[in-house]
């Protein structure tokens, strides 16, 4: 497993993220131990995975070798009084009031990495900032960053905040990024924390269909160019993620994992390798898709 720092923090971690949003209460604490003691030390949860249990699962399975691992969790959404959905909350005052719950379902005192669970250009923006750089100077965070596929939201944390990170869905059959915002990241020291590497499976084995801009047919193709590059050492996922991992700016793959089969799949990425010819073999296989909303100015 290889380790990278992310951004201009103080953050160190593994190029393969455990994503902990689908973990189940009987298996939560083996998956995660197993992955911890095969070299995974980034574990990436948030605050509505399972309203919260998601976060005290991680919490309990870390509890006794806290500083061994780097935790990142997320805020902004705050869940209706009647419990039906979510609505979009960024306010400085609601960030303040949520990363204490998370502290205590984490059981900790502290969060590696608190992102921004979204984020429109409407946002109080500034006011979101002030708050994660008030939780920073009070011990309660060590860095922050964003999850978003928006490059005007992107652009604006890019020129008024101190992020680390930026979280957003990259793969063969997401190739948005490469637009430009992967660049702009990349000269502001900003890591990419990658999403989506597999496109739910369809570049791992599952069954072709229409992805985003692209029909049954092209998915079906780039799944194929995966395959003919993947190996006993190097599986069709392995190769994908690789794929996702391989531009500079990108610091690590969050995987969701929720079984032990899973999770042998990302620690296989995390041995493997792809190079530069393989990675404009599989670019060249369908063209990329830009941004059509939320572009930057």
């Amino acid at each position: 497993m290889k380790y990278t720092q992310l951004g201009t923090s103080d953050l160190v971690v593994s190029e393969i993220a455990f994503g902990g949003m689908s973990l189940e209460k009987e298996t939560a604490t083996q998956i995660l131990q197993k992955a911890f003691d095969q070299g995974i030390t980034f574990f990436d949860t948030a605050d509505i995975y399972n309203k919260g249990d998601n976060e005290r699962m991680i919490g309990e399975a870390f509890r006794s070798h806290r500083k061994e691992v780097i935790i990142a969790t997320k805020v902004g959404n705050q869940e209706k009084a009647d419990g039906k959905g979510w609505d979009w909350n960024p306010s400085k005052a609601y960030i303040l009031e949520s990363v204490e719950k998370s502290l205590k379902r984490l059981q900790t005192d502290y969060i590696d990495l608190y992102q921004l669970h979204g984020g429109t250009i409407e946002d109080p923006i500034d006011e979101t900032i002030e708050a994660f750089e008030l939780l920073k100077e009070q011990g309660k965070i060590r860095a922050y960053g964003i999850s978003s596929i928006r490059p005007n939201v992107i652009e604006q944390y890019v020129k008024r905040s101190t992020i680390a990170t930026v979280m957003m869905q990259y793969s063969l059959l997401d190739r948005r990024p490469e637009e430009n915002v992967l660049d702009l990241l990349a000269e502001n020291n900003i890591s990419v924390l990658a999403r989506g590497s597999v496109a739910k499976g369809l570049l791992a084995g599952k069954t072709p269909e229409p992805y985003l801009n692209y029909n049954e047919s092209e998915v079906r193709q780039a799944a194929e160019a995966i395959q003919a590059l993947s190996s006993s050492e190097r599986n069709a996922a392995a190769t994908a993620i690789r794929y996702a991992l391989f531009p500079n700016a990108v610091a690590a793959a969050v995987v969701g994992i929720r079984t032990l089969e899973q999770l042998e799949e990302a620690i296989k990425a995390g041995e493997a390798g792809l190079n530069p010819e393989e990675f404009s073999e599989l670019g060249g296989v369908l063209s990329a898709a830009n941004y059509k909303e939320h572009r930057m100015k």
